[in-house]
């Protein structure tokens, strides 16, 4: 993936997009130190070059009824191409599964479930992970407070 090189007023304007994406660019432009023309094609530049990705909301997890939020470390069975794929397809497949990563160390894959309760991660389980013929080992792990959740990049 190419890195995309950020001078000073790009990082500003990054950091303010992450604190609220829905400023007028008037607004944006006053913070970040440019006139509204220059600071409006850098933005249309971050868009163009993928460096912003797409605007969204944060919705809080548990007003919403997902007061359940599990890691879990999963191992394959096999370290090949097609154990990869369908493995990572499933967790593309699955609305539950808000992040997924392969990783170095003792496992393949930490994924990152939210739901309404563990009662529902068991039957998650059953649906779609014990489904998946190549997982040889899946540690769960209950989120019981979080600590730190930051979407905002350091720029």
């Amino acid at each position: 993936m190419e890195q995309i090189k950020l001078d000073a007023a790009s990082s500003r304007i990054l950091r303010e997009l992450q604190r609220d994406s829905r400023q007028t660019v008037q607004e944006l432009s006053a913070k970040v130190g440019l006139s509204v023309s220059p600071c409006w094609r850098r933005v249309k530049e971050l868009e163009a070059t993928g460096v912003v990705r797409r605007y969204t909301a944060l919705v809080e997890r548990e007003k919403v009824g997902l007061s359940a939020c599990i890691l879990a470390q999963v191992s394959l069975l096999r370290q090949t191409e097609g154990a990869a794929e369908q493995f990572e397809s499933a967790m593309h497949a699955c609305a539950e599964v808000i992040e997924c990563y392969s990783v170095t160390g003792d496992a393949d894959y930490v994924i990152k479930v939210v739901l309404p309760d563990v009662k529902a991660y068991d039957a998650f389980l059953h649906r779609v992970m014990f489904k998946i013929k190549d997982i040889g080992t899946l540690r769960s792990m209950v989120v019981l407070r979080e600590v730190k959740y930051e979407t905002a990049l350091p720029v």
